[in-house]
């Protein structure tokens, strides 16, 4: 391998960042507040994808693997999977305690925020306050934790986390790093010194793109399944003491959000004024409102037909409401 992809290790650094979430997560679908229960935590399927990509252009590199998270102590059982799969790991505690006097402590989860004292950890502020925590510091806060290890040739994430991922932190991740960005991926392999990625277009069309290390890249949880650990190096990875790396980045982000949440409240639409009903009586007014005098087109019920009938049915139907121009003659 050239010296294109070897860092400071000697060898290609391959990164993948993972995160221990809650692989099904309830939402409020009024105020999208995100509950979470560590008991079905893990790792979702776009990080598995993402793990073993890394772990197959690692191979064909002769590089080294090396997991980051970003968490509370959770997340140690998340980096001893990667273990055990015989990565290296690195945790970056996050998010960052606030100290400040008499604030709530003891949440894994919130660290001690005191924006967060005496709040339940799934309320709606708390949720807003959490999402709009500038990302930049977050991927600013990985990248030294990685540079700790050496410069990395490529790093791999999940194209989002299922509890409230935006998709945002590899596209930060590549401007921190300065590096080629292909995100959706479908597909990923090396070749050579270069990266051959395939991305899923509309209408079932496909892009390959040729990258060129470094480079961050984002894949969806398909295509590929994670490989599973031997017993005896699941064993010993329970033993495994996590590397924790605090760095200057996350506590400057700690207690800064790009967004301030003012108020949190579920959404109503502005009232929106209509004409009134025209009508002298009651009634006609309301046949109006209920639309008993406006024609409509009786349903039609087609079949039993073929396939063939039945488009043609349907084709007619949106040319008759307008959906469609004229069709062509059979001769066009």
């Amino acid at each position: 391998m050239t010296s294109q992809l070897s860092g400071s290790t000697g060898s290609p650094l391959v990164v993948v960042c993972l995160r221990h979430t809650d692989l099904r997560p309830e939402v409020d679908p009024l105020t999208g507040v995100v509950t979470r229960d560590p008991r079905g935590a893990g790792i979702c399927p776009a990080e598995q994808a993402a793990f073993e990509h890394a772990l197959r252009i690692a191979d064909a590199w002769g590089g080294l693997v090396l997991a980051v998270a970003a968490g509370p102590v959770t997340a140690d059982e998340t980096l001893r999977g990667a273990i055990a799969l015989g990565a290296r790991v690195l945790r970056v505690p996050w998010p960052v305690p606030v100290p400040a006097p008499g604030a709530h402590a003891g949440d894994p989860h919130r660290g001690d925020d005191p924006r967060h004292a005496g709040e339940p950890l799934g309320s709606a502020q708390h949720y807003l306050d959490d999402l709009g925590r500038d990302e930049r510091a977050l991927a600013r806060s990985l990248l030294a934790a990685i540079r700790t290890v050496g410069e990395p040739a490529l790093v791999l994430c999940g194209d989002r986390s299922p509890d409230r991922g935006t998709g945002a932190l590899p596209a930060l991740l590549a401007h921190e790093l300065g590096a080629a960005q292909a995100l959706g991926l479908v597909d990923l392999r090396a070749d050579g010194d270069l990266l051959l990625a395939e991305r899923r277009l509309d209408g079932g069309r496909r892009e390959r793109l040729r990258v060129r290390p470094p480079a961050v890249c984002s894949v969806e949880g398909a295509g590929v399944r994670l490989r599973r650990a031997s017993l005896p190096a699941t064993l010993a990875a329970q033993r495994a003491e996590i590397p924790v790396v605090e760095t200057v980045a996350a506590h400057a982000g700690a207690s800064e959000a790009a967004v301030t949440v003012r108020s949190a409240r579920p959404f109503r639409p502005r009232t929106r004024v209509v004409p009134p009903p025209e009508g002298a009586a009651a009634r006609q007014r309301l046949m109006e409102l209920t639309g008993v005098l406006v024609a409509h087109e009786p349903p039609t019920i087609v079949g039993p037909v073929d396939a063939a009938g039945a488009a043609d049915a349907l084709l007619a139907f949106l040319e008759r409401n307008g959906y469609l121009g004229d069709r062509p003659s059979d001769g066009s």
